[in-house]
């Protein structure tokens, strides 16, 4: 059996997964897992599309479940073996593939530059940038009605503090987080800050450092790959299609409105 990878693009670790594997060519499986089910959240309304979806085969939630004991994604199948974490797979797929070397530097310093970025990155960026999506559209979703502007604003002001942040410890006058390549440290940022991108927040605007680094990783992984990964991500307000049971929107509006608190 080959490599197969569980991911929903609506997630920023499976992003960095999937645009890391297939810019690498390293040959997968992609198993496609829905985290917002249509057989949970209802059914939504069919719409044709020409685009061409990085998927084969139907969801595989359940699939997905078995492989991860988190029951979560992203999760790695490798024949017998499998994985969880997004940190645990990018570096198990470098390491296996052979992957360049400036993706995670053979170079003791420069690898722990990027250990370090993903280290700071999971209580910074990571802790305000996915709250945009919730904020935006997924709370509105579940409790049929928008939260004050001043919860978006508390999280654009900690993203804002955080993105000051990286640019003056991380970027600084670099091309790229540790020097004139991509790393994954790169990846694992960019794929977090277009999840506010993707429901109208654009952080890189007003911010020209940012916005040239961006432009620089689109063009490193290829802008075709990156704006497949991000395609869903791009068009998430398309959720807003969704029909919702009336008591599942009863039994986790309470759960999600505890989660921004």
């Amino acid at each position: 059996m080959g490599l197969e990878l569980y991911l929903d693009l609506l997630s920023q670790p499976c992003r960095s997964i999937y645009i890391f594997a297939r810019s690498n060519n390293i040959p997968f499986e992609f198993k496609h897992v829905e985290l917002f089910k249509d057989s949970v959240l209802g059914k939504k309304p069919a719409a044709a599309s020409s685009a061409e979806q990085p998927r084969t085969g139907p969801p595989n939630s359940e699939g997905a479940s078995k492989i991860s004991l988190l029951k979560k994604v992203p999760a790695l199948k490798d024949g017998d073996f499998t994985l969880a974490e997004c940190t645990a797979i990018l570096l198990y797929l470098s390491r296996k593939y052979n992957t360049p070397d400036h993706w995670y530097p053979s170079d003791i310093q420069k690898r722990a530059q990027v250990d370090e970025y993903l280290s700071w990155h999971h209580a910074n960026i990571r802790a305000n940038a996915p709250k945009t999506m919730w904020i935006k559209v997924l709370i509105p979703l579940f409790t049929g009605q928008p939260l004050p502007s001043e919860k978006l604003q508390e999280v654009m002001d900690g993203l804002s503090t955080s993105l000051k942040q990286f640019e003056e410890r991380f970027l600084q006058d670099k091309a790229f987080i540790i020097g004139n390549e991509i790393s994954l440290a790169d990846l694992v940022a960019i794929v977090e800050l277009m999840q506010p991108v993707g429901v109208g927040c654009d952080i890189f605007e007003d911010r020209p450092r940012l916005m040239e680094w961006r432009r620089r990783v689109e063009e490193a992984v290829g802008k075709e790959l990156f704006f497949q990964a991000h395609e869903m991500i791009l068009n998430i307000k398309e959720l807003s299609n969704i029909q919702i049971d009336p008591q599942l929107k009863e039994h986790l509006a309470p759960m999600l409105m505890k989660m921004l608190k």
